[in-house]
């Protein structure tokens, strides 16, 4: 029994299945791009530009903003943000200047704060909805699901419709138990658009 194995012969138990390193791999890897590409839908340009321009209003990058319409299959209509992500001052409430003007920005969707103790408001102004408490950090997965779901239900909002804006990674099981259309670290969301 020889080490390589021949064309139509099973992997042995055990193996991966992982790429070939055969001749031939570059071509295999070009074909499986191209058959992958082929089963995508082909979007329309208008429907493109309808979407980007979507992303734009509700101040998403693209590419997160098309991953998740292709995932949900629906618009995004709100955001959840983190008092961390937030970058909220313990003594004024009031969010970072520079998350402030990005979030003023944020047209057609609802804009919600998830405040952890010892924030129990948002400050007058900021461009926010609403402020509800957050879920305790390391709760069990159902209170943390039933604490999203009923700040959304009361906003009369989908869960498969609202992304989470977080910071420490505690807060993304929250997009996990809630079942939400994602999670987008803060640095992604507040930093600078990525360059195309």
């Amino acid at each position: 029994m020889t080490a390589s194995r021949s064309q139509g012969q099973t992997p042995a138990i055990g193996h991966k299945k992982g790429p070939s390193m055969e001749p031939g791999h570059g071509f295999r890897r070009h074909a499986w791009a191209k058959a992958r590409a082929a089963l995508l839908p082909q979007l329309p340009l208008n429907v493109i530009k309808r979407r980007v321009a979507r992303a734009r209003e509700i101040g998403l990058d693209y590419r997160i903003y098309a991953t998740v319409r292709a995932t949900t299959g629906r618009d995004i209509i709100g955001f959840l943000f983190s008092s961390n992500a937030l970058r909220l001052h313990l003594a004024s409430h009031r969010m970072a200047g520079d998350r402030a003007i990005h979030l003023a920005r944020v047209h057609g969707c609802d804009r919600i704060a998830l405040l952890h103790p010892p924030h129990t408001k948002c400050a007058t102004g900021d461009p926010l909805d609403a402020a509800h408490p957050a879920p305790a950090p390391f709760a069990l997965w159902r209170d943390q699901r039933a604490e999203v779901l009923d700040i959304l239900r009361r906003r009369g909002l989908p869960a498969d419709g609202v992304i989470l804006i977080g910071d420490p990674p505690f807060e993304r099981e929250w997009c996990s138990a809630a079942r939400l259309a994602g999670y987008v670290p803060q640095n992604r969301f507040f930093g600078p658009p990525p360059q195309v």
